[in-house]
């Protein structure tokens, strides 16, 4: 017996959730189907004065994913969605809604969760776009359930793997945790990665100015975890914020391994409050 249904927004909107709600500016972009989620989606965004443009595509439905959880134990999940690539039509719809935002951005955060919305020509644009607004990208591919590799993402300012998508992109089962992180961003060109790595918590890598890589840890702050789901779209929003404005990788990082504690004693990706934030960073 279904005694509790909750919606909750995912995929990309619950990263611009987090930006906005942690009181940085957040215009947000993505594909929906015409259907009844979407409409869900249009209305969290505007409850939560994101300035957003959902661009629809009636060969999709907006996507859709049912967790069945008992005692805060997630048994399955149902997805409805469909992975086919844009067609040229919404590619060229999407990329130039990026152009007339990224006008007024200080960087641009791309959520990728592989089903068909990041397409090589898109990618492709992004990049040109940051070049000629000088803008910072940060990047967060979700292969869990899907098939890709963070090899695409060349020259971001971040890039957000955990340690099975790093070694699927390096290609490698055996390399050492610190071999693999080095080697990850010397391929990509990336400036800064967030290893991510479950109830450890996660490193932090950094290139000084002499080109050369250094690290930090930074452990979970949280022994027992109610629901992890939302905790990589947390951490990015922090890291994609403290970046974005010049400050420092690892200060930013402590923050963002904060904001890693609050979402994941949580039930539900539920964007996160400044001074929620605050209080947490006091208390530590």
């Amino acid at each position: 017996k279904e005694l509790k249904c909750k919606n909750f927004v995912g995929g990309a909107g619950i990263v611009a959730e987090h930006i906005n709600s942690l009181g940085a500016k957040c215009d947000f972009i993505s594909v929906t189907g015409i259907d009844e989620n979407a409409d869900i989606l249009q209305r969290e965004m505007s409850f939560q004065e994101i300035n957003f443009d959902l661009i629809q595509d009636e060969t999709r439905p907006t996507t859709f994913k049912k967790r069945y959880i008992v005692e805060n134990q997630k048994l399955f999940r149902v997805s409805k969605l469909e992975d086919h690539s844009l067609s040229k039509s919404k590619e060229e719809e999407l990329i130039e809604k990026i152009k007339e935002f990224a006008k007024n951005a200080t960087g641009i955060v791309i959520s990728d969760f592989l089903y068909g919305v990041i397409t090589p020509n898109v990618l492709k644009e992004v990049n040109r776009i940051a070049q000629n607004y000088n803008l910072p990208i940060f990047g967060d591919l979700q292969c869990s359930t899907q098939f890709g590799s963070l090899m695409k993402f060349n020259n971001f300012a971040l890039l957000c793997p955990n340690e099975k998508e790093a070694r699927m992109a390096i290609k490698d089962r055996e390399l050492s945790l610190e071999a693999l992180s080095k080697m990850l961003m010397q391929e990509t060109n990336s400036r800064n990665l967030v290893m991510k790595l479950g109830a450890k918590g996660f490193i932090s890598y950094g290139v000084n100015k002499k080109g050369e890589i250094f690290s930090q840890a930074f452990p979970s702050l949280v022994a027992n975890p109610i629901d992890v789901t939302g905790a990589g779209d947390s951490l990015l929003a922090v890291m994609a914020i403290g970046l974005s404005l010049g400050e420092n990788l690892f200060a930013t990082s402590a923050i963002a391994c904060c904001q890693a504690a609050l979402a994941v004693k949580r039930m539900g990706n539920i964007p996160i409050k400044f001074e929620d934030l605050k209080q947490e960073i006091i208390k530590v």
